[in-house]
C-alpha cells in the first residue's frame, strides 16, 4: 500500500456519531446508574439499597447528567461563537457523554478502593477524574476545532466546573452543611494547580510534535488536522487551501484517442499523467468523474502513469487538463485504420497493444502479482521506447491498476518491474495489419453500489472495438485499484460473450478512500453483483457498434499545482515520523503528568 493510502488509513478512526437525542438519553441513564453505584458502594452507609439505589440515581443525574448536557450545549456554543469548526451539537453532546463516563469510572475505582483500604478518597478520586476529563476536553477542542490553545483551555473547563459546582451545590444542601467551610479554598487550589499541571503536559505535547509541519511544511499541524476531520464530516474543501501553501507547479502529459462518427466525436479513452488523489473529494480525487463529464459525448478516463506526488492541490486544476485535451483534439487527424488487441508478456509484465492510425495504446499490468502506481518517469520511458520500436507518433500508456494488495508497491525507477516494462514492449511486432474499425459504448453509474463496495460516481464505463471481426472489451471501473485475483474472475466470468478479448482496468479514483481503509479497491465485496453490472455492459456495448475513425493525440499539461515529489515525500516522511515519535512522548509525558497530578491530589496538601 502506498505511504499515502496510510496516511489516508487514518480516515477509519473518523467514525459517524450517534445522533444528539441518544447521547443525551445515554447520559441520563447512565447518569443515574453511576450515582446509584456510587451510593450502593457506599457514599453515605446505613442507609437500605433500595433508597441508596434511587437517592444514589436522583445524585448522579443531578451531578453527572444534567451538567454534562449543558456542558455539551455550551461548548457547542462557545467554539460556534470563537470561530471554531468542525463541532457540531452531535459532537459536543458525544464528548460530553464520553467525559462522564471516564469521570465516572473514576469515581467509582475511589468509592471502591475507599470501601476496601477503609480511607475517604471520593472527592480526590472526583478531582482527579474532572482533571482528567479537563485534559481530554481540552485537546479535543485544541487538535479539531481550529481554535488557539487559551480557548481550548477555557472552553475544556466547563464541564468539570459545572460537575464540580454542581456536587458542592448538592453536598452542601442535603449531605454535610458543614461542606462549605474553610477547606473548600484549598481543594479549589489543589484542583487548579493540578489542571494546570496536566494541561501544559498536553501543550508541550502538541507543540513538539506539531513543530515538523512548520519547519518542513510551512503548516500548522493543527490546522491540518483541523480541515482534514472538516472534509470527512461535512465535505468542505477548505484543504485544498492549506495545501496550496505546499504546492509545486509541474509539466506533465495528457494522452489519449478519440473515435468519431459522420456526427462527431462518438468516444474518448484519455489517460492523462495526473494522479486521482489524494483522498475524498479534494484535489484531483474524483477527477476521472470530473474531466469525463466536461464532455459531451462518452468519455473513458483511464489511471496514466502518476503517483501521489502528482495528485492536482484543488478541483479547479481538473480544468487545465481540460484544456489540454481539448487543444489537442484540434490537431486529431482521422482515419478508419486498426490493429487487432494483442496480449505480450515478460516475466511479470504483461500489455495489451492495439494501433490505432498513427498511434498505440498499452494497457500494462502486473496481475496476478500486485503493485500499485507506476510512477510518470517510468511511464515516459515506455512511452519513449514503443514509439521508437513501433514508429507512432503517439502512445498511450494506461497503468490498467487491476491487482492490488496491502503489500503492493509502486514501480519507481530502479525496480526490476521497470526492467520487464522495458524488455516486453521489445517484444512488440510493429507491424500489424490495419483495418476498419467499430466501437459501440456502454456506461452505468452502478447506482446500486457505492463508496463502501469500492464503487465511485461513474460506476462502469465499458467501450467494445471490433477489428476484423475480433471484439475487444475495454472494461473500466471507477475504482481505486482492485482486490488481487477479482481481474480473472471478471474474464473468467464473461468468457461465454461474443467478445475475443477483455481488459478490466480502474480509474484509481481516491473518492472511495474515505471509508474505512485508506485503501478499497473494488472486489472486495458483492463480487456477483459487480459481475452481473460487467456481464451488461458489454451486452449493451456489443449493440452499440458502429464504424468510427478515429485519431490520436499527446498535449502538454503546463503549470499543474500538484502535490509536486518533494513536498508530497516531506509530507509522508513528517507524518510517519511524527507518528513514531508520539508513541514514546505521549506515554511518557502524559502519564508523567497524571502521576503528578495523582501524587499531588492525594498525598499533597496545603
Amino acid at each position: 500500500m502506498s505511504s499515502m493510502s496510510s496516511v489516508a488509513g487514518l480516515s477509519k478512526y473518523i467514525t459517524t456519531l450517534p445522533k444528539t437525542k441518544f447521547s443525551i438519553i445515554g447520559m441520563l441513564v447512565l447518569s443515574f446508574l453511576l450515582g446509584s453505584i456510587i451510593y450502593l458502594i457506599d457514599l453515605i452507609p446505613n442507609t437500605g439499597i433500595i433508597e441508596d439505589f434511587f437517592a444514589g440515581g436522583l445524585f448522579g443525574i443531578a451531578v453527572f447528567g444534567f451538567t454534562s448536557i449543558m456542558s455539551g450545549a455550551l461548548n457547542q456554543q462557545v467554539i460556534s461563537v470563537l470561530h471554531g469548526i468542525n463541532l457540531k451539537i452531535k459532537h459536543s453532546m458525544f464528548l460530553s457523554a464520553l467525559s462522564m463516563t471516564i469521570l465516572g469510572i473514576v469515581v467509582i475505582l475511589g468509592c471502591v478502593i475507599s470501601q476496601i483500604f477503609k480511607v475517604d478518597i471520593f472527592l480526590n478520586s472526583m478531582l482527579f477524574g474532572c482533571v482528567l476529563i479537563y485534559g481530554f476536553n481540552t485537546l479535543v477542542f485544541w487538535t479539531t476545532s481550529k481554535v488557539r490553545f487559551s480557548i481550548a483551555a477555557i472552553t475544556g473547563l466547563i464541564q468539570p466546573a459545572l460537575i464540580l459546582s454542581m456536587y458542592t451545590l448538592i453536598t452542601f444542601l442535603f449531605i454535610d452543611t458543614s461542606f462549605l467551610g474553610p477547606e473548600i479554598l484549598q481543594i479549589t487550589i489543589k484542583a487548579i494547580v493540578a489542571a494546570v499541571i496536566f494541561v501544559m503536559a498536553i501543550y508541550t505535547f502538541i507543540t513538539v510534535i506539531a513543530s515538523p509541519f512548520n519547519k518542513n511544511l510551512g503548516i500548522g499541524a493543527l490546522d491540518l488536522l483541523s480541515l482534514f476531520i472538516a472534509h470527512m464530516n461535512e465535505g468542505s474543501n477548505s484543504l485544498e487551501g492549506l495545501f496550496e501553501n505546499m504546492s509545486e507547479a509541474i509539466e506533465t502529459i495528457v494522452t489519449f484517442i478519440s473515435f468519431k462518427t459522420e456526427n462527431g466525436i462518438k468516444a474518448l479513452f484519455i489517460s492523462p499523467s495526473v494522479h486521482p488523489g489524494p483522498l475524498g473529494d479534494l484535489g484531483g480525487s474524483n477527477m476521472p468523474t470530473i474531466l469525463a463529464n466536461k464532455f459531451d459525448h462518452f468519455t473513458m478516463v483511464a489511471h496514466g502513469p502518476s503517483t501521489h506526488d502528482f495528485n492536482p492541490i484543488a478541483v479547479s486544476e481538473i480544468d487545465k487538463v481540460e484544456a489540454s485535451v481539448r487543444r489537442g483534439l484540434e490537431k486529431v487527424e482521422y482515419s478508419p485504420d486498426a490493429s487487432k488487441f494483442i496480449r505480450y508478456n515478460s516475466e511479470k509484465a504483461n500489455i495489451g497493444v492495439q494501433f490505432f492510425n498513427k498511434g498505440m495504446v498499452i494497457l500494462s499490468t502486473f496481475a496476478p502479482e500486485a503493485v500499485d502506481d507506476i510512477e510518470f518517469g517510468v511511464g515516459l520511458t515506455m512511452m519513449a521506447q514503443s514509439r521508437s520500436r513501433c514508429h507512432v507518433k503517439d502512445s498511450i500508456i494506461v497503468d490498467c491498476h487491476n491487482s492490488f494488495s496491502e503489500e503492493s508497491g509502486e514501480v519507481l525507477p530502479g525496480n526490476a518491474e521497470v526492467f520487464q516494462l522495458i524488455d516486453v514492449i521489445d517484444t512488440i511486432n510493429p507491424d500489424q495489419n490495419k483495418y476498419d474499425i467499430k466501437i459501440g459504448c456502454y456506461e452505468d453509474n452502478m447506482g446500486a453500489l457505492n463508496k463502501h463496495d469500492g464503487i465511485g460516481e461513474s460506476g462502469i464505463k465499458t467501450m467494445i472495438v471490433e477489428v476484423d471481426n475480433q471484439r475487444t472489451a475495454y472494461v473500466l471501473f471507477d475504482s481505486n485499484n482492485m482486490e488481487i485475483g477479482f481481474r480473472q474472475e471478471i474474464i473468467d466470468a464473461v468468457s461465454d460473450l461474443d467478445i475475443d478479448e477483455i481488459e478490466v482496468m480502474t480509474t484509481d479514483t481516491h473518492t472511495v478512500n474515505t471509508i474505512s481503509r485508506g485503501y478499497n479497491p473494488v472486489g472486495i465485496v458483492k463480487r456477483p453483483e459487480i459481475i452481473k453490472f460487467v456481464r451488461l455492459s458489454i451486452q449493451e456495448a456489443l449493440l452499440d457498434l458502429e464504424k468510427v475513425e478515429v485519431g490520436t493525440g499527446t498535449e502538454k499539461i503546463k503549470n499543474l499545482n500538484t502535490f509536486g515529489p518533494k513536498n508530497s515525500t516531506e509530507l509522508i516522511s513528517t507524518i510517519s515520523s511524527v507518528v513514531a515519535v508520539s508513541r514514546i512522548i505521549a506515554p511518557v509525558l502524559l502519564i508523567t503528568a497524571l502521576l503528578i497530578v495523582f501524587v499531588w491530589l492525594f498525598y499533597g496538601g496545603l
